[in-house]
């Protein structure tokens, strides 16, 4: 194998074990359109919410809790449709905090779990 092509395959192999493990880290996602719900768990985090629309609107609603006595939050961070973002943090094991969001001028939010 040539130098430029070892040199290709290792900065190559490099960006896409970063990818994963940014991906790893950041915890489940759920992209999605009314109606809808999820209840992702990861470590030292868990949650639930739903997706309802009325009219042109979306609300997310739920709860999000964290899990592990790790100095970490467990963070809902909702990433709606028409550009809004929204975020609800949880700190201190079995702490748990409800939010709901609404949104106008959508019908669909990605909604994230993660730890920070």
């Amino acid at each position: 194998m040539s130098t430029v092509r070892k040199t290709i395959t290792s900065v190559l192999s490099a960006a896409v074990l970063t990818g994963g493990l940014a991906v790893g880290a950041a915890g489940p996602a759920s992209a999605a359109t009314c109606p809808s719900s999820a209840s992702p768990v990861i470590d030292g985090a868990s949650a639930s919410w739903s997706l309802r629309c009325s009219g042109s609107d979306v609300t997310v609603s739920g709860w999000v809790q964290d899990t592990r006595m790790d100095g970490k939050c467990a963070v809902i961070r909702i990433n709606a449709g028409n550009g809004g973002y929204e975020t609800k943090s949880a700190c201190g094991s079995g702490v748990r905090e409800q939010f709901s969001f609404t949104f106008a001028g959508t019908t669909s939010a990605q909604v994230r779990l993660a730890i920070a």
